[in-house]
């Protein structure tokens, strides 16, 4: 395989890749279990004790009644921290500003508002409780009442940690004590639910937790970078690993019915996420749900029953804020990791995790995200060095004897079959390896995608500029730059990389190659095309010194071993 055609072949294969990866982002779906009848779990609790039960559940009943009374007005407040801004009553967080993630880069430009109250598109997380025993009394999401006269709590300079406490009395003396806990720097907010049983029989009843949002459906498009980027519910357990189900194809598969223990369940879009994280020894049941035009991810349970005297406790952690990696790092969760949605293929995200923390101890150095991509290029091709010195080299070599395949050409007319075995023959004798530039391309595809979605996917990157006039590298460049030296170094690039035995209909193709890539590549994220553009210069660099070094002067067709038809 000629240099060229190794080149055309990634080039439409690159386009082709790119296409599907856009198509199936969105068409994708997990397969998920029938969901099935469930008998009830609740086993009796003692203080302190961690029930693990199975829990009755019929899909989207407890959220659809938590959003209705939470529309009823329940009491709110608002607390503000160094990174957030809620507006919550006791049993949803109705508002979230990301205090430092402004809209755009415009002076004064409000921060992203992440759950809102929006009439068109609401997005909010719920918590209540719930019985299978109609006639149990259960705190509903807007059962709880604040504890206290306050209705603004700021995070003051010093502190570290701020405490909301809400609570629940039921007519039968039990009550519910639930404490929503903030804290300096973090997106994690801490719901910790106590039930206490004063009274004199047992209380029985499981807490929901539900993320509850009316999507926007992003149609994709080029110059659109919200919709590279996954949008819908996803959901993590130990045995089924990372699973996820886009807006637009919510209850395609069906609703979901899957017990897990140690799990998260979210709701993702570009850049941010929400996500319920249930206390990890406790087992819930995860389903999805639509109503009224709203789209539902919930984790229902454990179920409880606690004897007179007694009491327990439920824990859970509600992430609202960016994909930021090194902050879900800090939660220690198992999969969390996976919201940065690299790839559904477990390979690509593995290698765009490894290669976003790379990019990431670049930037720790040189202090900026554009000049981290180039340092990452350069780190990338000195790895690939020995590959990419074989395949320059071939091609250097294959240049070098292109007179004589331009007289086999000649020789053998329309006869390709003795014309290719002429060429292997010619191959074979002169110790040429036409596949020599295979492998190193075949590598550096996985790292081209793979590096594709870390700069689509990571907020770090967000309105981070490089210098001059790229001042966000996850949007395209304002003044197409870039793309056009994208162009310039894939043309000069072409110059130099033999053509022996190309027909004219490749020639053309070959020669529209710069100017499709470059209007592709021109409404792409900027610091992806800086990627390509840095890569391809030093790689133009690199075959033009091995061309000098290796090719010496073409071996005249005059040399070429007379052959007969």
């Amino acid at each position: 395989m000629n240099q060229t055609r190794v080149f055309l072949i990634f080039a439409w294969l690159m386009v082709a890749v790119l296409l599907w990866m856009e198509w199936g982002r969105d068409k994708a779906a997990p397969a998920t279990a029938p969901v099935a009848a469930q008998t009830t779990g609740a086993v009796p609790a003692a203080a302190g004790a961690v029930p693990g039960a199975s829990v009755p559940h019929a899909p989207g009943s407890a959220p659809a009644a938590a959003t209705a009374q939470a529309d009823a007005g329940a009491p709110r407040v608002t607390v503000t921290t160094d990174v957030l801004r809620l507006v919550l009553d006791g049993g949803t967080v109705l508002d979230a500003e990301l205090l430092q993630f402004p809209q755009t880069k415009d002076d004064g430009s409000p921060p992203v508002r992440l759950l809102t109250e929006e009439a068109t598109h609401p997005y909010r997380a719920v918590s209540g409780w719930t019985s299978q025993d109609k006639s149990m009394p259960v705190p509903e999401a807007n059962g709880f009442t604040l504890v206290g006269d306050a209705k603004t709590f700021e995070l003051a300079k010093g502190q570290n940690e701020l405490q909301i406490p809400f609570v629940w009395n039921g007519p039968n003396g039990v009550s519910i004590r639930r404490t929503y806990t903030v804290s300096r720097n973090e997106y994690a907010v801490k719901i910790k639910d106590e039930v206490i049983n004063a009274g004199t029989t047992p209380w029985n009843g499981y807490v929901y937790r539900t993320l509850d949002r009316t999507p926007t459906i992003l149609s994709r498009s080029m110059t659109n970078p919200d919709s590279f980027s996954f949008n819908g519910a996803t959901w993590f357990d130990a045995e089924k690993k990372y699973q996820r189900r886009a807006f637009k194809d919510y209850l395609e598969d069906g609703p979901l019915n899957q017990q897990v223990t140690g799990g998260w369940i979210a709701m993702l879009q570009h850049h941010f996420f929400t996500a319920w994280i249930p206390q990890a020894d406790q087992a819930a049941n995860y389903a999805l749900s639509q109503h009224d035009g709203r789209d539902q991810i919930q984790a229902t349970g454990p179920a409880f029953t606690v004897a007179p005297g007694q009491q327990v406790s439920s824990e859970a952690r509600l992430w609202v804020g960016p994909k930021l990696v090194n902050q879900i790092a800090k939660e220690d969760v198992p999969g969390l990791d996976r919201v940065v949605d690299y790839s559904r293929f477990s390979l690509m995200a593995i290698i765009g995790q490894g290669l976003f923390w790379v990019l990431n101890q670049v930037h720790k150095v040189v202090n900026n995200w554009g000049w981290a991509i180039v340092g990452l290029v350069i780190l990338l091709k000195l790895v690939l060095y020995p590959l990419s010195a074989a395949q320059y080299k071939s091609g250097a070599k294959m240049r070098r004897f292109q007179p004589r395949i331009a007289q086999l050409k000649e020789r053998y007319g329309d006869d390709r079959q003795k014309f290719q075995t002429a060429m292997m023959e010619l191959y074979k004798k002169e110790k040429i390896n036409p596949m020599g530039g295979c492998l190193p391309i075949l590598i550096q595809m996985p790292i081209f995608f793979a590096l594709y979605w870390v700069l689509v996917e990571s907020v770090e990157l967000r309105q981070a500029p490089w210098f001059g006039w790229i001042q966000d590298l996850t949007a395209r460049d304002p003044y197409f730059i870039l793309p056009v030296i994208n162009v310039a170094v894939m043309w000069a690039t072409q110059k130099l990389t033999p053509a022996p035995g190309m027909d004219p209909m490749q020639a053309k193709m070959m020669q529209m190659m710069p100017l499709i890539f470059g209007v592709m590549m021109a409404f792409m994220p900027s610091g992806l095309v800086l990627y390509w553009v840095v890569n391809g210069g030093l790689g133009l660099l690199q075959q033009w010194w091995m061309t000098k070094r290796h090719g010496s002067d073409p071996v005249p067709a005059t040399a070429a071993p007379a052959n007969k038809k």
